[in-house]
């Protein structure tokens, strides 16, 4: 991964699952490089650039975020709601990315924003499979974000506009 690759930023609590996906990215010569925030304050912070997140270089804007659902003080879906109602973030991609099979919670997450919604696989050679999707799907083709700036237009994701309820 050179210093041209796309970023995925993945917000997950669990250590062991963050390094899993880690190796798994490695093993499937994943094109993106991963940034890691473990809670929700975090994961606000880095999107919205401030304190340790402000500098871009080091911190790039991600061109997909993978979200997970149970995370402590702050849910996923309550991320994903802060997401979609930030202007400047809001038209990322999100894919949900959970342990839970619950009917309900696919279908809140569907309902609160989010593009994708998948189950954590059983198995390290089937995560393997799944970056290796992720990255077909997701990130292939894509370019380095840059931050939008007053003047800018927001970015559609495959043709889905999303409204913009942010706060001007």
């Amino acid at each position: 991964m050179g210093s041209t690759a796309v970023t995925l930023l993945h917000i997950d609590d669990d250590p062991n699952d963050t390094e899993l996906f880690q190796a798994a990215a490695r093993k499937a010569n994943a094109q993106f490089s991963i940034h890691n925030v473990s809670d929700a304050d975090q994961a606000m912070a880095y999107l919205s650039g401030r304190g340790i997140y402000a500098n871009r270089q080091l911190y790039p804007l991600p061109v997909l975020i993978l979200l997970d659902l149970k995370m402590p003080r702050a849910t996923g879906f309550e991320v994903l709601q802060w997401i979609r109602n930030h202007r400047h973030v809001g038209n990322l991609p999100v894919v949900v990315f959970s342990g839970s099979e619950l009917q309900d919670d696919i279908q809140h997450a569907y309902a609160v924003g989010a593009d994708s919604y998948l189950i954590k696989p059983l198995g390290f050679n089937a995560l393997v499979d799944l970056v290796k999707n992720i990255n077909e799907s997701w990130i292939a083709g894509q370019v380095p974000r840059m931050p939008l700036t007053a003047g800018d237009s927001l970015r559609t994701w495959s043709g889905h506009a999303r409204a913009d309820n942010a706060h001007p």
